[in-house]
């Protein structure tokens, strides 16, 4: 890994790791990583504003880690996020399902209990990700 960074307090670190951490769990659930889930992943990084040395950083340490590994340091960052954080990493997760045109029951199954460590509903996620395209599709 490289060199520590400084970051200012501001930066949310605990969720921009935990949404990457996430992310690649329930890209790998069906057990390979889709170009389209790549690229998926790539725009939560533009729009999350993820810095690339956390990114990287994050990259070049996945392969090294087993799944229980990575769900387990993602669960004490879940801890430390705000529940609008939460759910507005849920609503990535969810478009992030659905970024290779199937949703498989593992990645259902993924969500839902990933959801059950918080207070928010799947249907709370649903309708803010219904609410966040239409927004997105009202300022093209």
């Amino acid at each position: 890994m490289s060199a520590p960074h400084k970051f200012a307090p501001d930066q949310k670190i605990d969720f921009q790791l935990w949404l990457l951490h996430f992310a690649h769990l329930l890209a790998m659930v069906d057990g390979e990583i889709d170009i389209r889930e790549k690229a998926a992943i790539r725009k939560i990084k533009l729009e999350e504003k993820i810095p690339d040395w956390v990114f990287d950083d994050f990259e070049e340490s996945v392969g090294e880690k087993t799944e229980q590994q990575l769900y387990r340091e993602g669960m004490e960052m879940l801890s430390r996020c705000t529940d609008e954080e939460k759910l507005s990493a849920f609503v990535h997760l969810y478009r992030l399902s659905k970024a290779d045109d199937k949703v498989h029951v593992r990645e259902v199954r993924f969500l839902l209990y990933s959801l059950k460590a918080t207070k928010i509903s799947f249907e709370e996620v649903e309708y803010a990700a219904s609410q966040r395209k239409a927004v997105i599709s009202s300022m093209n």
